[in-house]
């Protein structure tokens, strides 16, 4: 019953939002006038927020938003929140913020840069913003706006009310005329008005609206819709081979937790755009039309890791990552295993789905993988609990050193798949931790990096599962693979030779990049290891660069044909700026070695070790 009135008031006030009509109307006890409900009932009434979001494809640089909020304390704060990996800062484009009350005058301020700090004489207020949109959009998850379509809403759009992150709302959508929506928000009998229950549902919920291409299937009763943004019409792929194949992986990961932690779940596929980001009941995806008609298959592991993200990250979550958050994005000593086990399924899903994957065997994605983690020196000398702090801050945490929590975490979670199966005799797989982790820590509950070992030693019941962690998690020693590979029967063989380019001739050291930090107009240089010819010559991680061979540096570009254009022996000077003082850097170009990674079998396994071999390799 109390659902029932819910609906019905909801009902009410969104009609009254959008009367036009000048007199004043009185519904279930609320007064419409000016634009504004009033209560004429003496008890008092709950918070109420409503959200109104404007498009139109007559000026795509930007919408409107609008705020309506009733029963609200006469001080509140606004606040556009921060994401844990993606910080787009997009406080920076709110313009034209207002406030409108019935009576009296209201008063704000911004406290910090994301914060808005607002006073009222009553309890109704109106307020108002323009998201002005950023010129340059390439990111899956960033919001536009075309003439057919374009992704809006969530924290890109939406300020909450601080203090009131578990109030639901609603959000209706003004948008053209004949445009879909799709989005995990809870729908309606208006087919543009959506509930939240909350304000993190509400900013968790990006919306794919426009001429959309729509699909849908079910998997566990559960459904799915897959939608598709495109300027044009006809599509240029194979619409069945898609939807069929992303079925698969859902199939795949369903089975690998036993559960899905949502009611229904959308994958937003962008034309002409790349990237993607996971959310709690939906993903953000770049397809473009051409990799889909000519290389289908590799948008496969994007879909697969993001989607397991769906439990490991967004349900399994770091206890470090508040619900919502505005100031500055918060770090967890526990992300390798939040995104290596995402990389680590994000292949194993594929070949378990009979997909495509870019190497042939498990071996050979294994060899790969292990020579890039000798490549990159940092992988073997920096902790992954450290490297996770440093993943998503701005580079300079590791110093010379470049190192992926992606990478050490797939190796690790590779590495205690082979301690499982052993300790537990083929019994138990990490499908097993996984579906452990989701049991105990997913949904409210977050895990720290003491935990995961906890449930590993649960899972083997043996002392060698704390020094794994000890060694490899906490103090950064590299990876004894023979130690866990010989479990199964396999050995490593490590070699280094001289790196090739791709005409298999010697290639020039260019293990370096640069960053710009947001907004600042200069560049940064980041050293990836701490034995190259830059480093030597005196370069470090967080110069500012400002010419080369004495020609000012203008832009990204620049600096990346230099590289491109290196030979072995070449000379070249860098102008830098440390701490206000400028020098002028010769840099020798020399070459570097490469490692190399061979994985063979062991003579002669027994017939325990061969079945544990067989039942990883063909991942079961």
């Amino acid at each position: 019953m109390k659902k029932l009135l819910f609906v019905i008031l909801f009902a009410a006030l969104c009609l009254l939002y959008n009367c036009t009509n000048s007199m004043a109307i009185t519904i279930n006890g609320f007064v419409h006038s000016r634009g504004f409900l009033q209560s004429n009932k003496p008890a008092i009434s709950p918070l109420f927020i409503h959200y109104v979001l404007k498009a139109d494809i007559t000026d795509c640089s930007g919408y409107d938003i609008e705020i309506h909020l009733r029963h609200v304390p006469h001080h509140f704060q606004l606040a556009m929140a921060t994401h844990h990996e993606y910080d787009d800062r997009f406080w920076r484009f709110v313009q034209k913020f207002r406030i409108e009350i019935p009576d009296g005058k209201a008063s704000y301020t911004k406290k910090d840069s994301a914060l808005w700090d607002i006073s009222i004489p009553g309890n109704t207020a109106n307020l108002y913003y323009r998201i002005q949109l950023p010129k340059q959009q390439q990111f899956a998850h960033r919001p536009f706006l075309a003439p057919y379509g374009g992704l809006v809403g969530d924290m890109h759009s939406f300020m909450y009310l601080v203090g009131q992150m578990h109030t639901s709302c609603s959000v209706t959508f003004h948008l053209p005329r004949r445009w879909e929506i799709a989005t995990g928000l809870q729908k309606t009998a208006d087919d543009k008005t959506f509930i939240a229950a909350s304000a993190k549902t509400l900013l968790d919920c990006p919306v794919l609206a426009g001429h959309l291409h729509k699909w849908s299937f079910t998997v566990n009763k559960v459904p799915h819709t897959i939608a598709y943004l495109s300027a044009n019409t006809a599509l240029g792929f194979d619409t069945t081979v898609l939807v069929g194949n992303i079925k698969k992986i859902v199939l795949q990961t369903v089975h690998l937790f036993g559960a899905v932690p949502y009611k229904n779940y959308f994958f937003l596929l962008e034309d002409g755009v790349y990237g993607a980001l996971e959310h709690g009941n939906s993903v953000t995806i770049g397809a473009p039309d051409t990799l889909l008609s000519h290389h289908m298959q590799d948008i496969y592991s994007e879909i697969a890791h993001e989607f397991s993200h769906t439990w490991n990250l967004m349900s399994i979550k770091p206890a470090e990552y508040t619900e919502l958050n505005y100031g500055p994005q918060e770090q967890s000593a526990g992300l390798w295993f939040s995104e290596g086990m995402a990389m680590f399924y994000a292949d194993l899903l594929l070949r378990r789905a009979g997909l495509p994957v870019e190497e042939n065997t498990r071996i050979a994605h294994l060899e790969n993988l292990i020579r890039r983690y000798y490549a990159d020196t940092g992988n073997t000398v920096i902790p992954p609990r450290k490297v996770s702090l440093a993943s998503n801050a701005a580079p300079g945490m590791l110093g010379d050193y470049s190192a992926s929590v992606h990478l050490q975490g797939e190796l690790l979670g590779t590495m205690l798949d082979l301690l499982i199966r052993n300790t537990t005799n083929g019994q138990h797989s990490i499908d097993y931790l996984m579906r452990l982790m989701f049991k105990r820590f997913g949904g409210t509950r977050g895990f720290y990096a003491k935990d995961i070992e906890q449930v590993v030693k649960d899972v083997c019941g043996d002392n060698k599962v704390h020094t794994f962690f000890e060694n490899y998690v906490y103090e950064g020693k590299p990876l004894d693979f023979n130690l866990y590979l010989q479990l199964i029967g396999l050995q490593l063989h490590l070699s280094w030779q001289p790196a090739l380019n791709d005409k298999r001739q010697l290639a020039p050291d260019t293990r370096l990049y640069i960053w710009q930090p947001q907004g600042e107009t200069a560049y940064h240089l980041v050293m990836t290891n701490p034995n190259s010819s830059w480093v030597k010559a005196g370069l470090h991680t967080g110069d500012i660069i400002t010419a080369i061979n004495t020609q000012p540096l203008k832009n990204r570009q620049d600096f990346y044909a230099m590289l491109k254009a290196l030979q072995l022996k070449d000379t070249i000077i860098v102008q830098i700026n440390r701490n206000g003082n400028v020098a002028r850097v010769p840099v020798v170009i020399t070459g570097y070695d490469a490692p190399i990674a061979q994985i063979t079998k062991i003579n002669n396994p027994n017939d325990r070790v061969q079945r544990l071999y067989e039942e990883w390799l063909w991942g079961k």
